[in-house]
């Protein structure tokens, strides 16, 4: 199975699953008034969206999966700014979240990013757009990990504050994953820019 049919597959599945927990988890989230499903939940939706533009970026030239990498790491950016906006309305505000839910759900998400895992990890270190795709499983997973935490800790303490932290901490996850990616953008730049000064003219 070639590259590029292995990348195409892995996702189109990858999209169908994110913007299904996108819904999923921004709805838990709003009714269970939980900030860290709220925040994973808009992390996969915009994982949904560069997915597709990932997608779409197969087998086209260089340029054009370069420019979906770097749009997949401003996206992340813009993430981060509207989660920490919104975590920081409902310190303010105060909320109650429900253990239950958060469990459930993030033992769910949790699954879902498992096997997106598992769909790219033979195109991981294929080229940029892919390599974008693992690092927001990868990152989804440690996001998953954490809400299952908070709710456990939002049960034993009878608090909101493990909620609110796990949702800080999945903005700093959000926020490294933009960083990460925008790194491996300038470097295939660079490798594409010293290849072009190689070739004879």
């Amino acid at each position: 199975m070639s590259n590029e049919h292995l990348g195409r597959r892995a996702l189109a599945a990858l999209f169908a699953l994110n913007g299904t927990m996108f819904v999923v988890e921004l709805v838990s989230g709003w009714r269970a008034e939980s900030m860290g499903l709220i925040a994973d939940g808009l992390d996969m939706g915009a994982d949904a969206a560069v997915y597709l533009l990932a997608l779409l970026a197969i087998g086209a030239a260089e340029s054009r999966k370069l420019r979906a990498a770097r749009f997949a790491g401003r996206v992340q950016l813009a993430l981060a700014v509207l989660a920490m906006l919104e975590l920081a309305r409902r310190a303010i505000m105060g909320s109650a979240p429900e253990p239950p839910t958060m469990v459930a759900v993030s033992l769910a998400a949790l699954a879902v990013n498992v096997w997106c895992l598992i769909l790219l990890r033979r195109a991981r270190h294929g080229e940029v757009h892919l390599q974008a795709a693992w690092i927001f499983s990868a990152t989804d997973v440690q996001a998953n990990l954490g809400v299952l935490l908070a709710g456990v800790l939002v049960s034993l303490l009878n608090s909101a504050i493990p909620d609110l932290v796990i949702g800080l901490v999945v903005c700093g996850l959000v926020l490294r994953g933009a960083i990460r990616i925008g790194r491996r953008v300038r470097a295939a730049e660079l490798a594409v820019d010293a290849a072009a000064s190689v070739r004879p003219g």
